[in-house]
């Protein structure tokens, strides 16, 4: 399988995928920080940059599309005309890169609020934009601890496969969540990961909030942004936080402009592991893909 990764970031599904054979055959990222990691881990994969110049992108046959974007409101109305000229609208241009690149598979992800944003009709707009296009597709609110990590982080999943909603719905659907189960099994990835780097496991509970992209407030803004050893309360560290999302240790430390890799800023891996999507659940749905390729 080949894919096409969008607003990139640190690439979540990249480190979720190797392991199935996967091949990224390019990313968009336009972050400096973001894009070193890109470059220090993944040197012959081409970053594209800015996900609006898709149409000169030297980009073949890809089988699947992923990526968030901001679901700005437009309209499902004159969408043709809109795709010829997205104005900026990235999620007009994702559906463009739909239209264009014709892959058999897209995943989306986005924040939750993005079910509600315009009361709803931004979320439908690119639901139906994606259906004029030929894709079926399912969607579902995933959250990052029911797959081997300690952090609570929902998020939804847009899965859509051309030409037919069945595969989309069995990639996102277990048979236990249709009988009316609202989450995955803790043990589908194995049980939630020790992250403390002094070896204290966050097992089941304490679980961190999700982690946010200020370098000094990646997590919610109500103290689950400390861990507790002992008698002693202190800040989560870039390896913890790597570890909360899914990543190896020190995926991001990397040498950064005139500064060697054992100086690189905090506060830059803290963002850049924020805006991230959890490694864990990536691979969860790649797999789900991969049993019906």
């Amino acid at each position: 399988m080949k894919y096409l990764s969008v607003c990139s970031g640190i690439e979540a599904a990249t480190v979720a995928w190797h392991n199935l054979g996967w091949k990224p055959i390019g990313f968009s990222e336009i972050e400096p920080f973001p894009s070193q990691v890109l470059a220090h881990h993944y040197p012959d994969v081409p970053n594209y940059g800015d996900m609006t110049n898709f149409k000169e992108w030297n980009v073949n046959e890809t089988d699947v599309l992923v990526g968030g974007t901001p679901c700005q409101s437009f309209s499902v109305a004159g969408l043709q005309k809109g795709l010829d000229d997205p104005r900026g609208n990235l999620s007009l241009i994702y559906c463009g890169m739909l239209k264009r690149f014709q892959p058999r598979w897209f995943v989306w992800e986005n924040v939750p609020g993005v079910l509600f944003s315009n009361k709803g009709r931004d979320f439908g707009a690119f639901l139906g934009a994606v259906a004029e296009l030929g894709y079926g597709f399912a969607y579902r609110v995933l959250d990052a601890q029911y797959f081997g990590v300690a952090q609570r982080r929902r998020r939804v999943f847009v899965v859509g496969h051309f030409g037919d909603w069945r595969p989309a719905t069995s990639v996102l659907f277990e048979r236990e969540s249709l009988r009316g189960d609202t989450a995955p099994s803790r043990k589908a990835e194995g049980e939630v990961t020790r992250i403390t780097e002094s070896g204290v496991a966050l097992s089941c509970e304490p679980v961190a909030h999700c982690l946010q992209t200020s370098c000094h407030d990646y997590s919610r803004a109500d103290g689950f942004n400390m861990v507790a050893e002992g008698n002693t309360i202190r800040k989560l560290t870039p390896i913890e936080c790597e570890r909360l999302q899914g990543f190896p240790d020190n995926y991001t430390q990397i040498a950064w402009r005139d500064k060697s890799a054992d100086q690189c800023p905090d506060s830059h891996r803290y963002k850049a592991l924020g805006n991230s999507m959890a490694v864990p659940v990536m691979r969860w749905v790649g797999k789900n893909i991969q049993k019906l390729v």
